[in-house]
């Protein structure tokens, strides 16, 4: 039988996860790797900062994922609204790893915007989850929605031949469809289009700097 969490038990779980989402290397992959052996691309210069910047825009938008996720199940009035939080994050930590992995293997790092995105994604969540879990829920789907199309348009503008990051944004964007499906079945509200393009275009804007820094 699963011990329930005391409140300092979860604040101490929020903690440990905000430390793991903020500091680099912290965070674990628990799939495998979804490259396997496949060998890496020789880049110039000129490619591989160019590869760096789109996986620390990727690794930017897995941290805010990440800080949605914690948000909401820290304010979730439902059990199952706030399971689905959970099994959500346990997953999106896979993609902070790979990510950071990623970007050791190109020499460079994670973005410095990192803290910022985290500290207002949990604020984002934690106040949905007050609001109600069925907009919690639909938030989630919407997000997730937005983050896996996202994942899907950077493949496109990766070197060509880079095999292992094509693999690794082709898997993170299959999770995120997962989840926000799931979101929906647990009963999540469904975002109209236009709600939908304008975080697309947010997100756009926001995570641009990253890219750089």
């Amino acid at each position: 039988m699963k011990r329930q969490l005391s409140r300092s038990d979860y604040v101490i779980h929020q903690f440990d996860t905000a430390l793991r989402s903020l500091i680099p290397n912290a965070a674990k992959s628990q799939r495998n790797h979804p490259v396997g052996k496949v060998e890496d691309l020789a880049f110039d210069t000129h490619e591989r900062r160019h590869t760096a910047g789109l996986m620390r825009t990727n690794h930017l938008i897995s941290v805010f994922n990440q800080g949605l996720y914690q948000g909401q199940s820290a304010t979730a009035a439902l059990p199952h609204s706030r399971l689905q939080m959970e099994q959500s994050a346990a997953e999106a930590f896979d993609h902070l790893a790979w990510c950071e992995e990623r970007l050791m293997q190109l020499n460079s790092r994670t973005s410095h915007f990192t803290p910022l995105f985290y500290a207002s994604a949990y604020a984002a969540g934690a106040l949905s989850g007050v609001t109600s879990d069925r907009l919690s829920l639909g938030m989630v789907a919407a997000t997730q929605e937005v983050a896996g199309k996202h994942f899907e348009l950077q493949q496109a503008r990766l070197i060509e031949g880079d095999q292992r990051s094509q693999a690794l944004l082709r898997q993170m964007a299959t999770d995120e469809a997962h989840h926000a499906h799931q979101a929906i079945e647990a009963g999540g509200l469904r975002f109209p289009a236009p709600i939908k393009w304008g975080m697309r275009f947010v997100a756009q804007g926001l995570t641009k700097g990253a890219y750089y820094f």
